[in-house]
């Protein structure tokens, strides 16, 4: 099967590329060639700009596909693009969509596919709302062959799956104190780019997914507060949490607000039994306990990539000394 991952070095697709390679796919990766992560040994390059038509169309040349994924469309116009480039060209386009689509906040859980799609509080989740109904508008109306794929928070041995990333590893290993937000109880679903590529990769080349929207996760739920002990622990170290309500937090950092109220801030459990149906061998098995100790490893063995953000810890600096009733530098 031959597939072309647009993108395909970022957090989540980073964990299907060398298991597509392994499993025998013709695979093929479209991009800038600027990504920190190394490209799936055994996949072809193709060197474009999916955001540029003529860019796009030099790289993909004569080629057709098996299954097109795109990795990196956030915006209606550029799956109009997509549309455009792709029609007649590949038997299957996937489109990345997010489970942050889902009604926030939820007024039932588990989340299962059927979920009413509504975000009030984060552009980024209205933007993946209107690609979906764009594209299922095409499959309805001209067979375009779309899959929608919502993924929710998965990570990487290469990242901490919290605000400010490794910062907040690096502000526990000084004794600092942490945000946390509301009370530390919401429950949180925290899936392995691994144990992600398992159920996707079931979905390429299935005519079962066509016209059909999965998401895939884990099956455990961590409390925030559970997650980041759990880092602490991996580290060796301990932590300190201060909870801030997530109104408070948006006061002080707009991003970080809209992250938390309108996705992190809110319990998320899904039903996997659809995925579980389209792929039978699917399961997910990495627990965060085990995969959290990866991400502590890769660090240590990468310290050229541990940054420090400062401006996060001068907004997590900020919050606290306005919870304790100060401003910073006066106590």
């Amino acid at each position: 099967m031959k597939v072309l991952f647009i993108g395909g070095t970022g957090i989540i697709s980073s964990g299907c590329a060398p298991l597509a390679v392994e499993r025998g796919m013709e695979l093929y990766l479209m991009n800038r060639g600027q990504s920190i992560r190394p490209p799936a040994a055994g996949a072809h390059l193709l060197t474009g700009d999916i955001r540029e038509r003529e860019s796009a169309l030099r790289a993909l040349g004569d080629h057709t596909f098996d299954a097109v994924v795109n990795w990196v469309a956030y915006l209606p116009e550029q799956v109009e693009m997509d549309l455009e480039l792709f029609r007649g060209r590949t038997d299957q386009y996937v489109f990345i969509s997010s489970a942050s689509a889902y009604q926030t906040p939820p007024r039932r859980l588990p989340v299962t596919e059927a979920t009413v799609l509504d975000n009030p509080f984060w552009q980024y989740s209205r933007n993946k709302i209107a690609c979906e109904e764009r594209l299922l508008r095409a499959y309805r109306e001209e067979k375009f062959p779309v899959t929608v794929v919502r993924p929710s928070h998965t990570y990487a041995p290469s990242y901490l799956p919290v605000e400010g990333g490794y910062t907040v590893l690096e502000r526990m290993l000084r004794g600092e104190p942490v945000v946390v937000h509301g009370d530390g109880t919401s429950l949180w679903t925290l899936t392995h780019h691994t144990d992600f590529a398992r159920g996707f990769l079931g979905l390429l080349g299935n005519s079962h997914a066509l016209g059909e929207i999965f998401h895939i996760t884990s099956d455990e739920w961590l409390t925030w507060d559970q997650i980041h002990e759990m880092i602490a622990q991996a580290a060796g170290t301990q932590v300190k949490i201060v909870h801030v309500p997530s109104e408070v937090i948006a006061a002080f950092d707009a991003e970080w607000g809209a992250s938390l109220l309108g996705d992190k801030a809110h319990s998320r459990v899904f039903d996997n039994q659809k995925i579980k149906r389209a792929v039978p061998d699917f399961r997910a098995v990495i627990p965060f306990s085990q995969g959290v100790k990866e991400i502590v490893a890769w660090h240590q063995a990468h310290p050229q990539a541990c940054k420090v953000d400062a401006a996060f810890n001068r907004t997590t600096d900020r919050i606290l000394a306005a919870m304790r009733g100060v401003r910073p530098g006066e106590g």
